[in-house]
């Protein structure tokens, strides 16, 4: 069995727990190491079974907890090299591990595949976990879908996928047009329709739980992306993640 929860998704903070009976890793801590372990108790999940952290990028919504988080549960955090050279001095985790983009590493019982994505960051990479012939993919902040992001999406039987904006609150929003741009750029952020077509173009046979995730707090609402994808729900089980409380647990069997 493998157990999936959002502790945290949306433009203030991001952490996905994937674990089973004995192992569990976080993709990104970007919310307090305290909130974080309270969410995992709150959801039914165990912390002690957490070997790692692997971390997408540097910016804030996703590093926040990292170094205490690691430290206190005396695990590693993973990142790129460029991730972490970006990383500010009083950022960087004493249990730092380099991964290589392309490259598997093992965490416990898992397989995590990292790979290079279109974002405005150093080296920043979304991952495809594997376990037991299961994929689990945390695939956020991802401005335009590569031919790497459509290739792991196939593999993929539960997906945390980004849907961050709607066009038209974003565009008739009241960010400045230079970020308005850049949230809509090939280095952005995935909107809600871009999303849709990912997974309708490319979903492998194999997808079957998708999380709406990343949602952004002044140019997304919940019920926007819930409402884009309902016509999917005969292919999917699609989910809500939130802004401020775990998500749905899900369990793969």
């Amino acid at each position: 069995m493998i157990e999936l929860c959002a502790l945290a998704s949306g433009s203030n903070g991001n952490c996905y727990y994937i674990g089973n009976e004995k192992d569990a890793v976080l993709v990104d801590a970007g919310i307090s190491a305290k909130q974080i372990l309270i969410r995992i108790y709150e959801a039914g999940l165990d912390a002690s079974r957490i070997k790692g952290i692997f971390v997408s990028h540097e910016h804030s919504d996703h590093i926040r907890g990292v170094r205490v988080l690691s430290k206190r549960l005396g695990v590693p955090a993973w990142f790129s090299q460029g991730t972490f050279d970006s990383l500010p001095e009083t950022e960087r985790p004493e249990h730092a591990n380099i991964f290589i983009p392309g490259k598997a590493v093992y965490s416990g019982s898992f397989i995590i595949h990292p790979f290079l994505k279109n974002h405005d960051a150093a080296e920043p990479c979304s991952f495809r976990l594997e376990h037991d012939d299961w994929h689990i993919g945390v695939f956020t902040d991802i401005g335009e879908a590569c031919d790497r992001v459509k290739s792991n999406l196939r593999k993929c039987h539960a997906l945390f996928l980004e849907t961050n904006y709607d066009e038209k609150m974003l565009w008739e929003g009241y960010y400045p047009y230079s970020l308005k741009q850049r949230v809509a750029s090939s280095h952005g952020h995935l909107s809600n329709n871009q999303a849709f077509e990912l997974i309708r173009e490319h979903a492998g046979p194999e997808l079957v739980h998708v999380f709406l995730s990343h949602l952004s707090g002044e140019n997304n609402r919940p019920e926007l992306a819930e409402a884009l994808f309902e016509c999917l729900t005969d292919r999917f089980n699609v989910m809500l993640t939130s802004r401020h409380t775990f998500s749905e647990l899900c369990r793969l069997r």
